[in-house]
């Protein structure tokens, strides 16, 4: 058991509502380190939830070293696609089925990504659901390594419009990752292009470091006139996870012990609300983002706090939250 492993078992809860079925829509895999593969997201989905399938979506794993450049990312597709197969043969309680994936491509390639989408379609063997071009803007210090190199406004150039307008022929969704200020971006778009399904990941990204560090509360504001606004957007779905990474800022990963189930719903619980109220059941669901999402809180503890956020709707609305909503939109 590595160090990062024990520091999270020094929070154990019981399951709540173990029976309940869960499609997880959002994880990850790779062998960069600390690895995180088949085996290390099974370890976490057997920790006591009723996890019933998972959607894989993309992380820069695995690219081809060679050949085209804008081919290299179904080099992750076709890793993902090995992993699945795997997975399809071993699973079983605890050990879910990959149901589908969100692959990458370039859209500023504009109308040429269609040759992209097609390899990623036939590398993917029948699991490909859409596509994710990160967007996320982060120029500000400290540096966050894994948006350098992106462009302010990326979502507003004609280029990348011209590649996005090749989603919705190729039946497939588009997995919006932003940080907060680009929410407005966002909105444009989703109101430019009403016949593509837009997932929108981990809230928009309410960033707690740099400049907002320690200033949540100056920016909730805004972020719930954004947000509600997005949601004006039938095409929009809302992802409800993603908020206890670091660019968060809320500082679990630094602390002596992980987050408790009870740490996340007094933190988090008027970000979920306030996006469920705004897009409604039937368009949300909760999400894993494991392993990132790990930094700060385990598995098992972080599905006990989406129960418990979860605790005074409707059995119908929550099964739109854990299981329809994802099940639907992903056509899983």
């Amino acid at each position: 058991m590595n160090q990062h492993q024990q520091w999270l078992n020094q929070v154990v809860e019981e399951v709540i509502d173990p029976d309940r079925p869960i499609i997880d829509p959002h994880h990850h895999l790779w062998r960069r380190s600390p690895v995180y593969e088949l085996d290390d997201l099974w370890a976490d989905t057997r920790t006591g939830h009723n996890i019933v399938g998972t959607v894989f979506v993309e992380c820069g794993a695995e690219y081809r070293k060679q050949g085209p450049r804008e081919l290299r990312p179904v080099g992750e597709t076709e890793y993902v696609t090995a992993i699945a197969a795997q997975a399809r043969i071993a699973s079983g309680p605890g050990r879910p089925p990959i149901l589908g994936m969100i692959c990458h491509a370039d859209l500023l390639l504009g109308a040429a990504v269609v040759d992209v989408l097609e390899a990623q379609r036939e590398a993917a063997d029948g699991l490909l659901r859409g596509v994710r071009y990160s967007t996320a803007y982060y120029p500000d210090p400290p540096a966050v390594k894994r948006y350098a190199g992106r462009r302010e406004g990326v979502m507003m150039e004609r280029v990348f419009r011209e590649g996005f307008s090749r989603l919705a022929p190729q039946g497939l969704n588009f997995d919006a990752w932003v940080l907060h200020p680009q929410i407005k971006e966002l909105i444009d778009l989703a109101r430019a292009f009403p016949e593509t399904t837009i997932i929108f990941d981990h809230f928009g990204g309410p960033l707690g470091i740099g400049p907002y560090q320690n200033k949540q509360a100056e920016v909730f504001p805004e972020w719930k006139r954004d947000v509600a606004e997005l949601a004006k957007n039938p095409n929009v779905v809302a992802k409800l996870g993603g908020l206890a990474m670091v660019i968060n800022g809320w500082g679990w990963d630094q602390q002596s012990y992980p987050a408790s189930s009870d740490d996340i719903v007094a933190t988090h619980r008027d970000y979920y609300l306030h996006t469920i109220d705004c897009f409604g059941p039937e368009r949300c669901m909760f999400e894993s983002n494991f392993p990132v999402d790990k930094e700060s809180v385990s598995y098992a503890v972080l599905w006990n706090a989406f129960k418990k956020i979860a605790a005074d709707f409707s059995e119908s609305e929550k099964n739109d939250l854990f299981l329809a909503t994802a099940a639907r939109v992903y056509r899983l």
